[in-house]
């Protein structure tokens, strides 16, 4: 009886912040559509999947782009060892907040910054190496030059252990020069990563693909940056959801 009454207890108190968390997403969707870029927090499924193929088990330093409210913050914790560091990187207030009151885990380190100072901020905490990054950043929101600078931003803190890993919704869509068209994350993480794997989840709203990546391209190998002609498009670096 105890304890059936403490489960329903844990159950009302998840379902509690879920609906919570759901609110909070939604307000700032609806707030800066162009910065989360999406309208439901992640699945778990979603969140599960994004983990696999990360050295979870030995990792010590793991960074999260985009933590949005914290659905893959919450799995990420669940699985890394007590010793390691999650330095979440989030630019919307309001879903830091929602995150602070939710999380009191002392390994979880919250960043109410974009991350485009992702460098600055790990090497000024004495930060040198990452072992997984894992980024809810929507690039297809992002004009080329930008992606390619949170790529090269990232590039010193990881090796050929590291791995990386990104999602994009199933429906793929990228606007351009006013028109919709297809748009796949897969030719431009080709360029910085030597292995890429691709699973689709489908019990997500909506369904994603996660690019599961590894083992850096050498530089040499890489297409130049290019500056950003149009500066409308400037600004901090977009998020699917998360």
């Amino acid at each position: 009886m105890i304890k059936t009454i403490g489960a329903c207890k844990s159950s009302l108190a998840r379902a509690t912040r879920e609906i919570r968390s759901f609110k909070t997403f939604a307000f700032a969707a609806v707030s800066d559509f162009q910065s989360t870029a999406s309208i439901a927090p992640s699945s778990r499924h979603l969140a599960c999947a994004m983990l696999e193929g990360l050295p979870i088990a030995s990792a010590r330093t793991v960074v999260e782009l985009g933590a949005g409210t914290g659905a893959i913050t919450r799995v990420l914790l669940e699985k890394l060892p007590r010793h390691a560091t999650l330095l979440a990187f989030e630019i919307n207030p309001e879903l830091v907040n929602c995150m602070k009151e939710s999380f009191s885990d002392p390994r979880l380190v919250l960043l109410n910054t974009g991350a485009e100072n992702l460098g600055h901020e790990l090497r000024r905490r004495g930060y040198r190496r990452v072992d997984a990054v894992v980024s809810s950043l929507s690039l297809r929101f992002m004009p080329d030059d930008r992606q390619r600078i949170l790529l090269e931003t990232l590039d010193p803190f990881m090796d050929e252990r590291s791995v990386f890993t990104q999602y994009q919704y199933v429906y793929g869509l990228r606007f351009e020069n006013g028109k919709a068209q297809r748009h796949s994350s897969l030719p431009f993480l080709s360029q910085y990563f030597d292995s890429i794997q691709c699973r689709t989840i489908w019990r997500n709203l909506p369904p994603a693909r996660v690019f599961t990546c590894l083992r850096k391209v050498h530089q040499s190998r890489r297409l130049p940056v290019v500056a950003d002609r149009n500066p409308r498009k400037r600004g901090s670096l977009a998020r699917e959801h998360a």
